[in-house]
């Protein structure tokens, strides 16, 4: 057992964050994303029992987001035509703010399929139980 590291975060998914440099990108990847598919070349992780925000909230303790670019942070845009809603940006948001002084203004939205080719290049995935739609969040780490 550590001190100060949330119990929610695995060994291997540690591991992976020590790992990361600056300028490395980790996607956090609700139910309905291909993680294995997009994540082939990377870490895939699996957090199945577990939701994106509270993922987030525990990483973001950990996890510095880049300073050198202006949306450290994206999400996935929602696909024109389609009538859902993503309250769940507004958690992530809160998450966010509680660790970095640019809160919601470090957020950029991807489109879909934009989306998909960066999250291709990331580091790592990591495959929530996320049921939200539109819930996935990419992070570009920064330096401590």
């Amino acid at each position: 057992m550590l001190k100060g590291i949330p119990k929610i975060l695995p060994p291997e998914l540690l591991k992976v964050l020590c790992e990361m440099g600056h300028g490395d990108r980790l996607v956090i990847a609700d139910g309905n994303f291909p993680s294995e598919s997009i994540g082939r070349n990377a870490r895939v992780i699996r957090m199945d029992g577990h939701g994106c925000t509270e993922v987030l909230k525990a990483i973001l303790q950990l996890f510095p987001l880049d300073t050198y670019v202006e949306k450290p942070v994206h999400l996935m845009e929602v696909v024109p035509g389609d009538q859902v809603g993503t309250p769940i940006w507004k958690e992530y948001e809160a998450c966010i703010a509680a660790e970095d002084s640019r809160g919601a203004s470090a957020v950029g939205y991807l489109e879909r399929f934009a989306f998909y080719e960066k999250a291709g290049t990331a580091y790592a995935v990591i495959a929530t139980g996320e049921s939200a739609l539109y819930a996935n969040v990419m992070l570009q780490k920064g330096v401590v």
